[in-house]
């Protein structure tokens, strides 16, 4: 069961606007997107550049032209693959949009159950996908009037994500999921949950395995699997992360800023920021400014 500490505290959907639209860029102001997750529904169509998806246990390898599926509450990453600057549209919606307050059918028996879990859509669709060129066209349609944003492209809009998902379920992309089935990830929650309550804090692996119930080994290896990085790794990723939205943000002292996020030794928060963003703090602020 998802915990709130760490669901993404961004809010991407409303009762008057149930989805938001994002124009994705890796990197940006940091380098990856780190595993997270949220109670809405994401569709991303890659307009640039490759990488690696984790959604769950899977992992996806996507370029150009692949549309990635995420249901709600999936744990989820995404990691460049190479020096190309990796471009995607994002669209995170609401099941709202098409459940209502009663439900008919096609929500009590298609959309409540993608929501909760019980059926699952394929993670990643690619070009050699059956049915690709008219998934593809619905995409474009989405994102295109995710853009205009208006009350009449809303319309089109639903109505063109209602045929993505009769698509994908025509074609055999959707699926139940099995039962008593837990994907291994779903074991290291409570860990992400407890990093970041506690990032700006001193934390050790053994705390982090009994916070997950887990020997500290097999925690390891399961974190190692889920996030694609090791858990001290992800930790540090974390840390640079809050010290990036910081340095966005304008002043203060960057050791100040360094301790308050975590990091302990500025020897090592100066190696683990160029490491992770490319250039130092005060580069990244200087730049970021003249942005503004």
């Amino acid at each position: 069961m998802a915990t709130e500490v760490f669901k993404e505290k961004r809010v991407h959907s409303s009762r008057l606007v149930p989805f938001s639209y994002y124009e994705s860029c890796l990197p940006d102001y940091f380098s990856n997107v780190p595993l997270h997750w949220h109670k809405e529904f994401e569709v991303n169509y890659i307009r640039n550049g490759q990488g690696e998806f984790i959604c769950g246990d899977d992992r996806f390898c996507f370029e150009k032209g692949d549309i990635i599926v995420v249901q709600p509450d999936m744990l989820h990453a995404v990691r460049p693959g190479s020096d190309e600057v990796t471009l995607y549209d994002t669209l995170v919606f609401s099941a709202e949009m098409f459940v209502g307050a009663g439900g008919d059918r096609s929500a009590l028996e298609f959309f409540i159950p993608l929501a909760e879990g019980l059926m699952l859509v394929d993670t990643g669709i690619t070009q050699s996908h059956e049915r690709y060129s008219e998934l593809v066209a619905c995409v474009r349609e989405i994102f295109k009037n995710a853009k205009k944003n208006t009350p009449l492209n809303d319309i089109v809009l639903k109505s063109e994500l209602l045929r993505f998902f009769a698509i994908l379920a025509e074609s055999g992309s959707v699926h139940p999921a099995a039962r008593g089935a837990s994907a291994k990830s779903e074991l290291i929650r409570p860990a992400l949950s407890y990093i970041n309550e506690h990032f700006r804090e001193s934390i050790t692996i053994e705390q982090l395995a009994e916070a997950s119930h887990l020997s500290k080994s097999y925690f390891m290896s399961c974190f190692k699997n889920a996030a694609g990085v090791g858990a001290i790794e992800y930790i540090n990723q974390i840390r640079v992360k809050a010290v990036c939205e910081r340095l966005r943000a304008g002043g203060g002292n960057i050791s100040e800023i360094a301790f308050e996020c975590g990091f302990a030794n500025l020897a090592n928060f100066n190696r683990q920021f160029k490491r992770q963003v490319g250039a130092s703090p005060k580069e990244y602020r200087s730049m970021n400014l003249q942005r503004r």
